[in-house]
């Protein structure tokens, strides 16, 4: 029984996870990460870091560090986490 209460707490927590996306200036690709933070404290954590001129820095939940200069960043994009679909005869 705790064993079934501990895996809906488990996927009740991964629905608030969050993907963030970073553009970066002069760079063709973006930097995808997946953290568990709020919107509000990625907003609030990426302004700073651009008030401040200094860096933004996201650690994922796998425990990478992501660092990006903060002249460098040409913008994030703040979404939902999707589920992944797999086969043929998803919708």
């Amino acid at each position: 029984m705790s064993t079934k209460k501990s895996a809906e707490s488990s996927t009740s927590a991964s629905s608030s996870k969050v993907e963030v996306r970073i553009g970066i200036s002069d760079s063709p690709r973006e930097l995808t990460i997946d953290l568990s933070n709020s919107a509000d404290e990625i907003e609030a954590t990426v302004a700073r870091a651009l008030n401040e001129g200094s860096h933004v820095s996201f650690t994922d939940e796998r425990g990478r560090r992501l660092i990006v200069p903060a002249a460098k960043v040409g913008f994030i994009e703040v979404s939902a986490r999707s589920e992944r679909k797999v086969g043929f005869g998803t919708n």
